[in-house]
């Protein structure tokens, strides 16, 4: 394996790592102490943990998880599973640890709603960063994973599928209050985790109009190693021709890019714009 490879995977690991210690302050701070089913394992572990208080949440998401991914290892393959059970083992531990070192006795606070936004955020970044990296926290997720592979669905509406039932559940055991506040909570979290992975996954595409196309293509390739498709372009007004380059890099590179043409050519005709599905090489499979 070379050292680029490696990088890759510890730095995809570290963002793993990172996801879903965002997913456990979310799930362990605000949504078991205040009952919140927004669907996934921790939705049915908040449930559990109050209809048969002999285990705590934080071991019923264990157990929970150990047998979901079992199944995740048929469906999702090698890569995806081992990351899959990297996450789940981690978020469990993490729980089990909270719950030992920071006992919850009730919510943090008296307010429901500010608690209810906290645990979707925390939880949809985790999500989305996890989701991102091909993996999954473990529980539902992997129903998620499943029905997007599967079904092409998006992750964010593979979710909502998933947990509904889970969600709806917590009218019978929480009250309508708490129901509520799940029900849009689950709303929330299924719109951000798909916004969140456009946002994290967005690049720039650059269309440049241009009398100095050497330049500016040799910055593209050397500079910020990217390919650059270019073609003769005349002007309909002026019916003068140019060289017309095509690119798509990413947003730090779109700020070097951008400030570079301007500094090569100031009368560049330049059209930017953001875009978050890119298949082929440097960007995403198919």
């Amino acid at each position: 394996m070379t050292n680029k490879k490696v990088w890759q995977q510890c730095k995809e690991y570290a963002l793993l790592v990172f996801g879903t210690v965002l997913l456990t302050v979310g799930v362990y701070f605000f949504k078991i102490p205040n009952g919140f089913s927004t669907g996934g394992v921790s939705g049915i572990g908040t449930i559990l943990g109050r209809l048969a208080p002999v285990l705590s949440s934080a071991t019923w998401i264990a157990l929970i998880n150990l047998l979901l991914l079992l199944v995740g290892f048929s469906f999702l393959g090698k890569e995806t599973g081992i990351r899959t059970v990297v996450c789940s083992l981690l978020f469990s531990g993490m729980t089990w640890l909270l719950e030992k070192l920071v006992p919850l006795s009730g919510p943090l606070t008296d307010q429901p709603f500010l608690e209810l936004m906290y645990a979707m955020l925390l939880t949809a970044f985790g999500s989305a960063i996890i989701f991102n990296c091909q993996a999954s926290s473990g529980g539902t997720d992997i129903v998620a994973l499943i029905l997007k592979k599967y079904s092409k669905m998006d992750v964010g509406k593979a979710l909502f599928c998933s947990d509904s039932l889970i969600a709806a559940s917590s009218f019978f055991v929480f009250g309508v209050r708490t129901g509520l506040f799940s029900v849009l909570g689950l709303f929330i979290k299924a719109f951000l985790v798909d916004g969140i992975i456009e946002t994290i996954n967005s690049s720039k595409y650059f269309t440049v109009i241009t009398d100095h196309p050497e330049e500016i293509t040799a910055y593209i390739i050397q500079n910020l190693h990217r390919g650059a498709t270019t073609n003769t372009a005349i002007g309909a007004y002026t019916q003068c021709q140019r060289t017309m380059i095509h690119t798509v890099c990413n947003r730090i590179q779109a700020v070097h890019l951008r400030e570079y043409i301007r500094q090569v050519d100031p009368h560049a005709f330049v059209v930017v714009t953001t875009t978050n599905e890119i298949i082929g090489r440097g960007f995403r499979g198919v």
